[in-house]
């Protein structure tokens, strides 16, 4: 009998850490062969589910940092370590990491658009000769929705970094949205390089375009619609954006598709 892909598996919560008053990371046992900017549809008997993007990849382990905004991650919240998180996946496109290595690498994430790229930030800084070189504009909207502050500190040591809190200054923060500091990257000075982008809709456009301002081309752009993602097999409609399914085909874009797909 073949397995049924849409049917949940119970898999035990290890660790759980608060990264803000409305965000936490999950971490639970699983030994699956994932990608990076991938998701699954998490889930509780009785309650619903919801598509979540990979925040973290390790040995038999999966990360998910949660927002709680709903029944279902209202639920989720509620949980402890040791009792079981139920999952389908993992679904959709990736980002093509080796198409990223021996190359530059700009990352722009704003907000929770820092969580899907997480893994891959991860990936490169434990296997930073793998790149030629990286920088990082990540943005929030004040110091209390900061995420994943200790990856951010360490990411440092190996990345050209550039963190951005809307409209309030702390040490180790500029000051306004992540487009303000995108002229800041020497796209002039890189032979080969893609760009990375993750974050809200409107977000995600306006740096989009301030990136082409800067000579990039539109083939080097990648994008996740990651707040997007429905069902994940491609039934239900919600993710669909004209004859897109973003579920299916997604979350992870290149721009040369994605431009016909922002909001």
């Amino acid at each position: 009998m073949s397995e049924n892909i849409s049917l949940p598996k119970p898999y035990k919560i290890t660790d759980i850490i608060k990264e803000t008053e409305i965000e936490y990371t999950f971490r639970v046992e699983a030994d699956l062969e994932v990608e990076h900017g991938q998701f699954f549809q998490i889930s509780l008997p009785k309650v619903g589910e919801a598509p979540i993007s990979i925040s973290g990849i390790g040995d038999n382990w999966l990360e998910f940092t949660i927002r709680k905004v709903g029944k279902v991650t209202n639920e989720v919240f509620e949980l402890e370590v040791g009792e079981n998180l139920f999952m389908r996946g993992p679904y959709g496109s990736s980002f093509p990491i080796n198409e990223y290595k021996d190359k530059d690498l700009v990352v722009i994430a704003g907000g929770t658009g820092v969580s899907p790229v997480r893994s891959t930030l991860k990936y490169f800084y434990e296997n930073s000769d793998s790149i030629k070189s990286l920088y990082l504009i990540a943005g929030f909207k004040d110091e209390d929705s900061i995420l994943f502050e200790e990856d951010l500190e360490k990411f440092k040591s190996e990345f050209n970094t550039i963190y951005t809190l809307d409209k309030e200054k702390i040490d180790g923060f500029e000051v306004g949205f992540v487009t303000d500091h995108i002229a800041k990257v020497p796209f002039d000075s890189f032979e080969n390089y893609n760009v990375i982008i993750v974050g809200p809709p409107v977000m995600m456009d306006a740096a989009a375009k301030e990136v082409l301002k800067n000579g990039v081309v539109e083939e080097k752009i990648w994008v996740s619609f990651e707040r997007k993602m429905s069902c994940a097999i491609g039934k239900c409609g919600h993710c669909k954006i004209d004859e897109t399914y973003v579920c299916l085909e997604g979350p992870v874009f290149n721009y040369t598709k994605a431009k016909d797909l922002l909001d």
